[in-house]
């Protein structure tokens, strides 16, 4: 037998402050900067940030390299 399902609604976007254009689509815009840090490979160093973008919980927030930021 199925159970009903109760489940939060965090992961859900609030259509209202979105702004789409006319394919419907809209832009992420980073808000925060959550951490840094920098990765060795043999020669080379690569600065990572941590990126909170708009209309997105923290949990979502995503490695992004410093230099396309």
């Amino acid at each position: 037998m199925l159970k009903k399902y109760n489940g939060d609604g965090d992961y859900i976007i609030k259509w209202d402050s979105l702004v789409l254009d006319k394919d419907l689509q809209y832009e992420e815009k980073p808000i925060a900067i959550l951490d840094r840090e920098v990765r060795k490979l043999r020669t080379k160093e690569i600065k990572s940030v941590k990126i909170q973008w708009k209309h997105r919980p923290v949990e979502e927030a995503t490695w992004e390299i410093e230099r396309d930021m």
